[in-house]
């Protein structure tokens, strides 16, 4: 079994994770810890899927995602690539979303685990993209 990278090597591949620009990168990535260390922590798995869903957000104009286990609150960027006319939508047909200043939107949400946080937040990208 091998063990896990030192401190100096973890900082070295967190840096590498933030330069990581696309889910090709991140796949690289993943596959090379894996090979070099074995299967992934949970911890490692939260990080890899965190980052993925950041660069996801990026491309939605995303300035900041926060996904507790009451809500997911999404901040944009001045002037993002969304039809705001798909915003009203989702404003209208569902309570549970709400405008938390001009570049907040927030999605009363539950979810009690990771997984289902994650779940969450690519469906309201979905729901933000289509």
């Amino acid at each position: 079994m091998t063990t896990g990278p030192d401190v100096h090597e973890r900082l070295t591949l967190y840096k590498r994770l933030a330069n990581c620009d696309s889910d090709d990168d991140l796949r690289s990535m993943q596959e090379e810890l894996i090979d070099r260390y074995g299967e992934m922590p949970a911890q490692t798995l939260a990080l890899m899927e965190t980052h993925r869903l950041r660069l996801a957000g990026r491309a939605l104009g995303l300035a900041k995602l926060d996904a507790g286990p009451a809500a997911i609150q999404l901040q944009f960027v001045p002037n993002p690539p969304i039809d705001p006319a798909k915003i009203i939508r989702l404003l209208q047909s569902d309570r549970s979303f709400k405008l938390a200043g001009q570049d907040k939107l927030l999605w009363q949400k539950p979810s009690a685990n990771l997984a289902e946080r994650t779940a969450a937040v690519r469906d309201l990208f979905r729901k933000l993209t289509t």
